[in-house]
């Protein structure tokens, strides 16, 4: 079952995932609400739309930026919209 770490800290974990360019996006009910805080940050993906990010805070250390999502996709990645993926040093096991 594929899991999100950082910090030591199981962050996200589920059966149920998407995955899309090689990265796995979580379910957001799947992510332990407590350590993801709403981030101002935002991308633009050309076929995905606009990524909004959360900056994970775990055992008192921030990662700004971590996580990011689409909470409104394109019609070509309807299938991960809401759902929550990593980078920068947070390790996602398969």
């Amino acid at each position: 079952m594929p899991r999100a770490i950082w910090n030591d800290t199981v962050i996200a974990e589920s059966d149920r995932y998407e995955t899309v360019e090689g990265n796995i996006y979580f379910p957001p009910e799947t992510l332990l609400q407590d350590y993801f805080k709403p981030s101002d940050h935002h991308t633009t993906c050309g076929w995905k739309g606009v990524a909004s990010y959360y900056t994970l805070e775990v055992n008192g250390q921030s990662n700004p930026n971590a996580a990011w999502f689409y909470p409104e996709p394109k019609q070509a990645a309807e299938n991960i919209k809401g759902y929550v993926a990593f980078w920068k040093g947070v390790k996602v096991e398969p």
